[in-house]
C-alpha cells in the first residue's frame, strides 16, 4: 500500500486584499487558507489512498501561526502531517521552500512512494516548487497532470500539454504537479474538523534543519490596476484607419 506525500502551501486570501491610497496591497485585514491549486493535491493524495490504501502525510512550511492550515489539510483527509515552522519563513523563494521541504521528506518520511503538489501556489504561483523538490530528492518530476492512476509499482498520468494530452509512465518514487481540474476538493464536514484535531502533527524547527540561503528579496507590492477607454469603432474604412491609429497612439502598435 502506498505512503503517499502532500505538500501544500498556507496562502492569503485574496478576497480579503485591499489597495491603500498610495497603490500598495494593504494586508492589515486579511484572512488565510489553503492555496486552491494544494486543495487538488491533498484531495488527489486522499482519493488515491481511499482506492488503494496505505497513507497520505501533509507537509507544508510556514510560520508557527499558520496552525489553522494544518488543521484544515488534516480534516481534508491526510493522515498525519509534518510542519516546517519559523517566523522567518513568511516570505521564502521557492528554492528555499523545496530546499526545506526536501530535507524533512529525506530525514524524517524517508520511505514514500509518490509525491503529490500543486501547479503553484495560490500567492506567487511560480510552479517552481515541485520540480526543485524532485530536484532536490533525485525522483522523476511530472507536471501539470489532470488524471493520475496508481498500479503497484508504476504510476500513469495524463498531462495537459499546448499540443494536447501527453500519457507518461514512471516507476515509483515520482513527483506529480496536478491541474485544478484534476478534481473537485471536498468540504470538510463537522466531523472531520474534529478528526484533525486528534491526528499526530509533528513541528519541525529552524534550529533542526540545515540553513537555507536566501538569493531574492521582495522590496515591495503594487496592486495591478485596469483601466479602459470604452471607445467603440465602426467597420467601414474609415473606422478601421482610426482604430489603427489608436493602436498606434497607446503603442501597442508601430
Amino acid at each position: 500500500m502506498p505512503t503517499i506525500i502532500a505538500c501544500f502551501k498556507w496562502v492569503v486570501d485574496e478576497a480579503y486584499l485591499r489597495r491603500d491610497s498610495a497603490g500598495k496591497l494593504d494586508f492589515s485585514s486579511v484572512d488565510y487558507k489553503i492555496s486552491e491549486y494544494d486543495r487538488n493535491a491533498i484531495e488527489e493524495a486522499v482519493r488515491l489512498k481511499e482506492a488503494l490504501g496505505g497513507s497520505v502525510i501533509a507537509v507544508t512550511v510556514g510560520v508557527p501561526e499558520a496552525t489553522k492550515g494544518i488543521k484544515d489539510a488534516l480534516s481534508r483527509g491526510p493522515d498525519r502531517a509534518y510542519f516546517i515552522a519559523d517566523p522567518s519563513f513568511n516570505n521564502l523563494e521557492s528554492s528555499q521552500t523545496a530546499a526545506l521541504l526536501a530535507e524533512v521528506i529525506h530525514s524524517r518520511i524517508q520511505s514514500y512512494d509518490l509525491i503529490i503538489c500543486g501547479e503553484g501556489s495560490g500567492d506567487v504561483y511560480a510552479q517552481q516548487v515541485g520540480p526543485r523538490l524532485a530536484e532536490h530528492l533525485e525522483i522523476p518530476c511530472i507536471s501539470f497532470a489532470q488524471k493520475i492512476v496508481l498500479d503497484g509499482d508504476r504510476l500513469t498520468v495524463e498531462r495537459r500539454v499546448e499540443e494536447g494530452i501527453e500519457v507518461i509512465a514512471s516507476p515509483i518514487p515520482v513527483l506529480v504537479t496536478v491541474l485544478p481540474d484534476v478534481n473537485v476538493p471536498r468540504i470538510p464536514g463537522v466531523k472531520d474538523t474534529l478528526m484533525a484535531s486528534k491526528k499526530p502533527a509533528i513541528t519541525i524547527k529552524k534550529d533542526e534543519l540545515s540553513p537555507v540561503e536566501a538569493r531574492l528579496q521582495t522590496i515591495s507590492l503594487t496592486a495591478s490596476r485596469m483601466e479602459r477607454d470604452c471607445e467603440k469603432f465602426g467597420t467601414d474604412a474609415a473606422e478601421i484607419t482610426r482604430f489603427v491609429g489608436a493602436l498606434r497612439k497607446h503603442g501597442i502598435i508601430r
